[in-house]
């Protein structure tokens, strides 16, 4: 199975999650995991390709969202886990696209070095 490995402070913010929605979320990184994928994980729009996913869960009239990534073929990486505080629309705020990129380049960067090692 691959392993996931939480970039940031993304363990820490699931954990501050409805057990409802953390049950989702991690259900959709366990299916991720085996190389499946969770009915509710979707593309994240403005990332080529579906290689960075998102989940979103509602509970109790708040939004909360999942972001990961299986772009690399050894690890899935959570991106970002956050409550989606916009009241207009569904798109994600743009520093939180910000964030995601960053962290995603964070991810990169790990992978590459944790690939060398196995080597």
């Amino acid at each position: 199975m691959t392993p996931v490995m939480w970039v940031s402070s993304s363990l820490d913010d699931i954990r501050k999650l409805p057990v409802n929605v953390r049950d989702t979320i991690g259900f959709a990184l366990y299916l991720a995991q085996c190389g499946e994928k969770h009915a509710a994980a979707k593309p994240l729009k403005g990332f080529s390709g579906a290689g960075v996913l998102e989940v979103v869960e509602d509970h109790r009239g708040n939004t909360y969202r999942a972001v990961y990534t299986v772009r690399f073929a050894e690890v899935v990486y959570v991106l970002h886990v956050f409550q989606k505080k916009s009241k207009s629309g569904i798109k994600t705020p743009q520093h939180e696209i910000e964030l995601i990129r960053d962290r995603l380049k964070l991810a990169q960067s790990h992978y590459e070095e944790y690939t060398h090692g196995k080597r």
